[in-house]
């Protein structure tokens, strides 16, 4: 086992000792085959040359210094591939993200070893302890520490649970990755948020257009328009047919007025109508914050059938907490929990045990009322209707809470409605 900064700097000889030059890095092979990357080569300056020397003709790479098993002259250069990655310079001092720890950190050394005659990359220091490495202080750092009474500890990331950025050079992610994909969409926002915009972009024209969406309603409007200020119109209006019309129409609201007619163009049809009909409301009204995705069910369904409705239904819907009972017109009749349909009885009518006294707000009510009354009632969420008591959407209680709560306390409250 050994740290790259011992590596880089040693004295390359050929098999008869002739001085060759000085290890400048180190060549991996990465590919999703490998969850460590394999060292393949070593590259060698020497005057002002470069060499790739394939790890085949390294006699020992662990020592002192570094022997070749050949003659300078009988080296067959390296020819570098599509999944090489300069561990020096591709990774050393680059921004990773700890897909573990869920945390953006920055790589001060790496940890190579040798298994089954083959050297792999298995861990990141991160750590202080690697940065005092290559700059030479380990040593008197540790034992300044022993002197006064402190013990110094690596800080190790194995190489499987990190994600390397995509950069500037030539390392860049091929595919979207499957690790980054899985983590939790309020993760991934607050690592995007510790990335520079640059960076943060990057990353995402990595990920697919769903994991995305998810992310961006995790973070504030100004944050979101930012994030896509660069994106082309194609993608971002993707994302916003993947985004629940609320936090699209928020979205929207705060890009040029020119660009969001754009966009809203490019959009499907229906996902369109949605939004725009959010966008005529006062930002801070009912209208305004409250999503059109609701379950909505006639009074003559029995429960058997309204669960079987809600099957199909139901990755339609921001919440199924509620059900809403509504009549041809959409007039608001009614509204019943999951636990109302899950203990009726089968063959029971909806109109039977629905609950026909509902708390609703009106379109043009004020955010500060339609928090006041979810807090009241202790509701999830909340019917939006019109003076006519046709049912236009509901708020829930995140977006309704948004001036009572700070947002950053807001998104990571437990979302049970989902």
């Amino acid at each position: 086992m050994a740290y790259l900064s011992e590596l880089t700097g040693k004295v390359v000889a050929d098999v008869n000792g002739e001085r060759v030059g000085r290890l400048e890095d180190v060549v991996a092979k990465t590919h999703t085959g490998l969850q460590h990357p394999q060292v393949i080569a070593i590259l060698v300056r020497r005057g002002g040359a470069d060499l790739l020397v394939p790890i085949a003709d390294v006699a020992v790479l662990i020592a002192p210094a570094v022997p070749l098993n050949k003659r300078l002259q009988d080296v067959v250069p390296y020819r570098p591939g599509e999944h090489d990655l300069y561990l020096v310079r591709d990774v050393l001092d680059k921004q990773i993200i700890d897909t573990d720890g869920m945390r953006v950190v920055r790589v001060n050394d790496l940890e190579v070893v040798r298994v089954n005659g083959h050297f792999y990359v298995a861990n990141v220091d991160i750590g202080g302890l690697g940065l005092m490495r290559r700059l030479g202080l380990a040593k008197t750092t540790e034992r300044v520490a022993g002197r006064l009474g402190r013990r110094l500890t690596s800080n190790i990331v194995s190489w499987d649970a990190v994600e390397l950025l995509p950069g500037d050079q030539s390392l860049r992610l091929k595919v979207p990755s499957a690790k980054i994909a899985d983590l939790h969409p309020a993760d991934l926002a607050e690592i995007i948020s510790d990335l520079s915009r640059m960076e943060s972009s990057k990353l995402l024209e990595t990920l697919d257009v769903e994991t995305v969406a998810d992310a961006l309603e995790e973070v504030e409007p100004e944050f979101q328009a930012s994030l896509v200020e660069s994106m082309p119109d194609e993608r971002v209006a993707d994302l916003l047919e993947e985004m629940a019309p609320d936090e699209a129409a928020d979205l929207l609201a705060e890009l040029p007025e020119g660009r969001s007619k754009d966009l809203l163009n490019l959009m499907e049809k229906d996902e369109a109508a949605d939004v725009r009909k959010l966008l005529a409301y006062p930002e801070e009204s009912a209208g305004g914050i409250m999503t059109t995705e609701f379950v909505a069910i006639r009074p003559d369904l029995t429960a058997d059938r309204a669960i079987a409705y809600l099957r199909e239904t139901a990755d339609e819907a921001e919440t199924i907490f509620y059900v809403y009972v509504t009549d041809p017109s959409d007039r608001l009749l009614g509204v019943f929990s999951l636990q109302d349909l899950v203990l009726a009885r089968p063959q029971t009518p909806v109109s039977q045990f629905m609950h026909e006294r509902v708390v609703t707000v009106g379109l043009q009510d004020s955010q500060d009322d339609v928090a006041q009354a979810i807090s009241k009632y202790n509701l999830l969420a909340i019917p939006v209707v019109d003076e006519a008591g046709k049912l236009h959407g509901i708020v829930t209680a995140d977006d309704a809470l948004d001036k009572i709560i700070p947002t950053a306390w807001k998104k990571r409250l437990p979302r049970m409605y989902r």
